[in-house]
């Protein structure tokens, strides 16, 4: 049987495998990137998913780390993050608030 541990790194690869496609359908990196992430917090407020859904998939699916990378000293790159963390955010509310409706 697989321990945690496993069950997550394989939700991240699957999670990850999503990302690349979904990626892949849409030349702008900035956008698809901003609508993965808000729809991956969306999801995460809406399921509470476990760790293998959760922290695998999800946190495969997303990815902050990208979004950090492609921020910019600009004030539209400033714009663009502020409307990330924001949507984020709020994408992440009111999957919550529906879940709990």
């Amino acid at each position: 049987m697989l321990s945690e541990g496993m069950h997550v790194a394989a939700g991240a690869a699957l999670g990850a495998l999503l990302r690349a496609l979904l990626s892949a359908l849409l030349p702008a990196p900035s956008i698809i990137l901003l609508l993965i992430n808000w729809l991956g917090c969306g999801l995460m407020g809406y399921a509470k998913p476990g760790p293998f859904w959760g922290t695998g998939v999800l946190g495969g699916f997303t990815s902050f780390s990208t979004f950090i990378l492609l921020i910019e000293p600009s004030p539209a790159s400033l714009a663009w993050a502020l409307v990330m963390v924001a949507g984020c955010v709020g994408a992440w509310v009111l999957g919550d608030r529906r879940c709990s409706a």
